[in-house]
């Protein structure tokens, strides 16, 4: 292995091991895994929301939002509901305890990182935009979703 691949990798590990450590103090704090905050936060962003524009928003897949669903709702979190003229759609909706989870949240890891990311130039923010993408690229990670079908940036679900 060269030094210039020892230190992509190094770099790779210590931004794994940040989000994997901000999953933990999550679950600390609140007692919830970091897709279930993902969740809660599309819900209190979108409203009332079907468990297939969660799963969009959220860019998880149906199967993970609904298992998701199932240990929130367990634990007094949310309420499902089938919508009356359609069986088959299901909506969800926070409920006053969902809402203080939310509430006691520490801020996404995002949220610490676009503050420091802000205060670089214009040709550094450029460099470190390419360089991630190429990351992604190299790693085989699908395109996150553009469009209608994903959130603003500026939404409060970002996972990370």
């Amino acid at each position: 292995m060269t030094e210039s691949e020892g230190r992509v990798l190094a770099a790779i590990r210590r931004i794994v091991h940040a989000v994997d450590s901000h999953s933990k103090e999550l679950g600390r704090a609140l007692g919830i895994t970091l897709p279930q905050l993902v969740v809660l936060r599309a819900i209190r962003t979108l409203g009332e929301v079907t468990t297939g524009r969660l799963s969009e928003a959220a860019s998880l897949s149906p199967a993970t939002v609904t298992t998701i669903l199932d240990k929130l709702e367990s634990r007094g979190l949310v309420v499902r509901y089938r919508n009356e003229d359609d069986r088959r759609v299901v909506h969800s909706r926070l409920t006053e305890r969902g809402a203080q989870t939310l509430d006691a949240a520490p801020p996404f890891l995002h949220e610490r990182f676009v503050s420091r990311f802000a205060q670089l130039d214009a040709a550094g923010q450029a460099v470190l935009i390419d360089a991630l993408e190429d990351v992604a690229d190299l790693m085989g990670a699908a395109p996150a979703p553009r469009g209608e079908d994903a959130l603003p940036l500026e939404a409060e679900i970002d996972p990370l």
